[in-house]
Order: C-alpha cells, then structure tokens, then sequence
C-alpha cells in the first residue's frame, strides 16, 4: 500500500522543487526533505517558503492541491488543477442548494451529529476529572432533542448556537489552568486555547475545500450555511460534523497531556490576537496528521478501521452520491461514542 503523504512546511527561507521522482523540500540550515511523486496528497506552505515553477508545474499536472498560509494560520488562497471540474454534476448541486426542503434536512441531520459528538467529548474528559458538567449535558441533550422538530435552518442553527455556548463553557472547565478561556474567540483569537482552536478549524476546513474540489463540487455552493462573498460554503458545512472530533480533540489532548507549553506562543505588540510561534506550530501540525491518520470504526457504511482523512474522503463521495441521485437518506454524519 503506497503511503500517502501530506506535506506542511514552515521553515522560513524554505523552497521546495522537483528533482527527478522526487519533491524536494530544502531549507536554509541545509536539511533536505525528500518525498515520492506518487505519494504527495497535498502540500500546505506557512510564511516565507518558495516554491519553484517546475514544481507548480507538477502539482497542477498531478492535481495536488498547494495552500498557502502566514505563519500565523492566516489563509490566503490555494493553486489548484481544473482537472476535476464537472459542471454537469455542480448543476445539480447548485439545484438543490436552492430546494429548501433538502437545506432543512441537511442541516437538521449534520448539526444533530454535531451536539451529539460534542456531548460524548465533554462526557470523554470528565471521567478523569472532579469537574460536574452534568447542568451542561442536560441543556446540549435539550437541544440536540429540538434539532429534529425544527421547521426552519434559521431555527436549527439557533439551537446549534446555543448548545454550542454550553459546550465551550463545559469545555473550558475543562481544561489546565494556563490554557483556561471564557468562549470561543476568533479573528483574532484572544487566548491560546482559541489560537489552536482557530488554526486547527482553517486546515481542516481547506482539508475538506481540497476533497470537494476533488470531486468536481462546487465549494461555494453549500446547503447549511447562508452564502456569503469569496466564503467556501460547502467546506464551512461538511467541516461541522468533524469540529468537536478531530480538532478540539486535538487540542483537549495536547494541552492535557502537557504536549504543548503556554510559552509556545506570540502577541504582536500593540496588536490583538495570540498565535503559535514556529515550534509550537510544528508540534501543533504533528499532532494534527497523527489525529488524521490514526483509524477509527465510526462511519456508517464502511466496514472496518479507517483513517480520519479517509472518512473525510468518503463522506464528501457519500455526498457526490447525494446529489447525483438526489436523495439524502444517502449521507450519514459521522456518530462518534
């Protein structure tokens, strides 16, 4: 079985190039990296890094997908082939992003997975912990319980909204005391917690924007969330069901298992927001593959242990599926326990 790989660089000065089969990654103290033509999934670059024309030549030809970031976790844009483009099949998604019906119970049957799996990560953390988040439990089941009654998108990301201001309040109980934080904050993020928290959603996000391009999706055309200019919609919907999953279990436990020190950390002076510097960006993009690549049983459908990135692929097939066909029963969240 070929491995494939997902390659993040970060070094400031670094270029990547191509050299016979071979992409080569060198950076300024001399280290070269070296990674197969034929195993290279997707490249994400974060600050200064180069990449040569022979090489963007490569990626558009192979069809892998580069995504640039500051180094900060700031998106700014992705290089991409136009090899999957099918606007047969973005028709009919753009359809049916316009059949209310389909939209209410879409979002109705992803966010319900959402609350849930939240509830099972705070019930997860509180078996080794003295903390009581059985008042906060209660309110998310509350919620979770509306979610299919509801008669509108409006009403149902109301209720997600509100189980989802319980569920940070639980969750920030939960954590060490010097990573403590009062709610979620972004743009910019206002404490450490909510800086991982941040870049952790912008990778999985693109993560996903990468596989749906794939698939010859429209990334813009989603069903949940309300359009909005230059927003990838699509990615912002399908990324809902993983948040609690993969990336605040992620971060619950690099802070719990003491993995990453408050000191890896940065303020602008004079500036908000709190970002990783450049080791903590390396243990935080370890941890993140490690969580990807590590094989779970969730997935409806699927028989046998697979990886997260894998489920990641086969949900946004399982929603080709949907689409083609028009048919919702066809797509099922994933259920964590």
């Amino acid at each position: 079985m070929v491995n494939i790989s997902y390659l993040y660089v970060c070094e400031p000065g670094a270029v990547m190039g191509i050299e016979g089969g071979y992409f080569v990654v060198k950076t300024k103290d001399g280290c070269i990296t070296k990674i197969p033509k034929e195993t290279l999934e997707a490249v994400a670059l974060f600050g200064n890094v180069t990449m040569t024309i022979a090489c963007t030549r490569e990626c558009l030809i192979k069809g892998i997908p580069v995504s640039y970031f500051s180094m900060s976790g700031a998106y700014f844009g992705r290089l991409h082939s136009t090899n999957n483009t099918n606007i047969i099949r973005q028709k009919k998604q753009i359809a049916l992003s316009e059949d209310k019906e389909f939209r209410l119970e879409f979002t109705k049957k992803v966010i319900k997975a959402k609350i849930h799996n939240q509830i099972v990560m705070l019930r997860r953390y509180t078996r080794n912990s003295s903390v009581d988040l059985s008042e906060i439990v209660s309110s998310m089941q509350r919620y979770e319980q509306k979610i299919p009654h509801c008669n509108s998108i409006e009403q149902t990301m109301g209720y997600e909204g509100a189980a989802s201001r319980y569920y940070f309040s639980g969750l920030s109980k939960l954590v060490p005391k010097e990573f403590q934080f009062v709610g979620r904050s972004r743009r910019p993020p206002k404490d450490e917690f909510n800086s991982m928290l941040s870049l952790g959603y912008t990778l999985l996000m693109y993560e996903i924007y990468g596989e749906v391009e794939n698939n010859g999706l429209n990334v813009y055309a989603g069903f949940m969330h309300a359009d909005q200019e230059r927003h990838p919609t699509l990615a912002s919907d399908l990324m809902e069901e993983w948040r609690a999953t993969l990336i605040d279990s992620t971060i619950m436990s690099l802070v719990v298992g003491k993995e990453i020190s408050i000191q890896a950390f940065w303020r602008e002076e004079g500036k908000p927001g709190i970002f990783l510097d450049k080791e903590g960006l390396r243990i935080f993009l370890n941890k993140y593959e490690k969580k990807m690549r590590k094989d779970i049983q969730y997935l409806s459908g699927i028989e046998g242990r697979i990886s997260y990135r894998r489920a990641i692929w086969e949900q946004v097939h399982s929603l080709v599926t949907v689409v083609e066909k028009r048919d919702l029963s066809l797509y099922h969240p994933i259920i964590i326990r």
